[in-house]
């Protein structure tokens, strides 16, 4: 009886021990737990700090980015007007000093062009553009934004040829409608060699209008279509005439063509020049000018 008393004990001291252990190694990974919780949460606290230096960092930049383009747009616009109003009055002129106006015409239209990629991708970014959509004469707005092209198409010995239809009225923002279109003439432009030629064609299919700027310059390849509309994306393919590129203006495109309910496709192939569709909503018909039928630039 004794004998089994003690076997008892010793067994029952047995399970004390072990759950002593238990209870001391349960104890410690707690503390550890708790050691890496306190460690987990200081890393947390030290990476929201970071993202948050990192946010002030990116506004205060965005904002300084914001200033200084719209500090300049005054007076490249004003340069860009002398420049204009130059060419005008050139007879007098060494052809020297017409090549020197042309580059200065160059330069301040890469410099405008970039202020105002810069100021809408800011605005997109900070809270978006606003629209307001209305009925606009496409052949129209198309038409003058050749006609501001003429110059710097000229100058690469590059013609612009556009033979709108007699009528073609689209639903849709006019600041909207002229950023996208500049930025794709300005970019057939841009990259088209002298002597090539850009074809801008408006066609009707059935509820909307398709726009589309087609070059002859060297195509884009499969691997940059890939990346074609992300912001600051440079091409594999160079400006041919020296001029400069943020890499913004076919991402801002694609932004304000969704923003407007719109599609954008882009067809080419390396060495065959690139073409891209809009496509635009219709609006409701209003009366064309006939000074605005036709408008080619030679």
């Amino acid at each position: 009886m004794e004998t089994l008393i003690s076997i008892l004990i010793g067994l029952l001291l047995v399970v004390i021990v072990l759950q002593v252990r238990a209870y001391l190694k349960l104890k410690q990974k707690n503390k550890l737990i708790l050691v890496q919780s306190r460690e987990i949460k200081r890393q947390i606290q030290e990476q929201e700090k970071r993202n948050k230096d990192v946010g002030d960092l990116v506004h205060e930049k965005q904002q300084l980015i914001g200033l200084v383009s719209h500090d300049l747009k005054g007076p490249f616009n004003r340069i860009f007007a002398l420049v204009q109003l130059m060419d005008l009055t050139n007879e007098n002129l060494t052809e020297e000093q017409r090549e020197y106006l042309g580059k200065i015409h160059q330069i301040v239209a890469d410099g405008l062009s970039m202020i105002r990629n810069l100021l809408d991708n800011r605005r997109l970014e900070d809270s978006g553009i606003d629209q307001t959509p209305e009925n606009l004469n496409l052949s129209y707005a198309i038409g003058s934004l050749v006609k501001n092209y003429r110059t710097l198409a000229l100058k690469k010995k590059i013609q612009i040829h556009f033979e709108p239809p007699t009528q073609a009225t689209v639903l849709a923002d006019k600041m909207y409608l002229s950023r996208i279109f500049e930025n794709l003439i300005s970019n057939a432009l841009k990259f088209s060699p002298e002597g090539k030629n850009i074809y801008i064609t408006i066609e009707d299919v059935g509820s909307r209008f398709v726009v589309a700027v087609k070059d002859e310059g060297p195509g884009i390849s499969k691997e940059d279509q890939k990346n074609l509309y992300r912001k600051f994306q440079r091409l594999s393919a160079r400006p041919t005439g020296g001029e400069s590129s943020t890499g913004l203006g076919l991402s801002i495109v694609k932004a304000l063509v969704e923003k407007m309910g719109s599609e954008i496709v882009c067809e080419s192939e390396e060495g065959a020049g690139t073409t891209f569709s809009v496509k635009l909503d219709k609006g409701t018909a209003t009366p064309l000018k006939k000074e605005n039928q036709k408008v080619e630039v030679n």
